[in-house]
């Protein structure tokens, strides 16, 4: 009897955790939830198979959007186009040696994007964000004697830039309200 008490406090005890948790605002990290109106969304631009455009559907799925192409938002249906007007990684030599050779890297992932809300039935569609940029850099450091691990390193750099840059995009998609 007292190891069934013990295990109904203890769920009780999670259960409320929980609850206030969500009360507070906490959402688990890289889970965002988005409005309804935005459960639809046609991501143009950029490089289908690039990091960010990637990155950005990977995350849009996972916060409970469908991915829809522009046929479908034309036809009526609630959702939003997510424009990719600038998707750009900007690679800059920060520090070289005495031997002019680079000793540091400063990479910055660049996107412009803007926001389209689909129209309803008579009416117009409206611009929800216009032409938004944003950016995120990481410095990297670079020694010749190991060129193939680097290489590796700054590739995965990139993915997390841009995956970082993704989740940047989805709280703006996110604060739409």
């Amino acid at each position: 009897m007292r190891a069934y008490s013990g295990r109904a406090a203890l769920l009780l005890g999670g259960t409320l955790m929980g609850v206030l948790l969500a009360g507070c605002g906490f959402h688990l990290q890289g889970r965002v939830a988005l409005p309804e109106r935005i459960a639809s969304v046609n991501v143009t631009g950029g490089d289908p198979q690039g990091d960010l455009v990637t990155s950005l559907r990977r995350n849009l799925r996972i916060a409970g959007a469908e991915l829809v192409d522009a046929k479908a938002l034309e036809e009526g249906q609630p959702g939003v186009t997510l424009r990719i007007e600038r998707d750009e990684f900007i690679e800059r030599v920060a520090s070289v040696s005495a031997r002019n050779v680079p000793r540091e890297y400063e990479m910055t992932y660049l996107v412009r994007f803007s926001v389209i809300e689909s129209a309803a039935a008579g009416e117009t569609a409206r611009v929800r964000i216009e032409s938004e940029e944003l950016s995120v850099s990481r410095d990297f450091s670079f020694d010749e004697r190991v060129v193939l691990a680097k290489s590796r390193e700054r590739d995965v750099l990139r993915a997390r830039l841009a995956e970082e840059l993704a989740g940047i995009v989805l709280q703006r998609l996110a604060s739409l309200r």
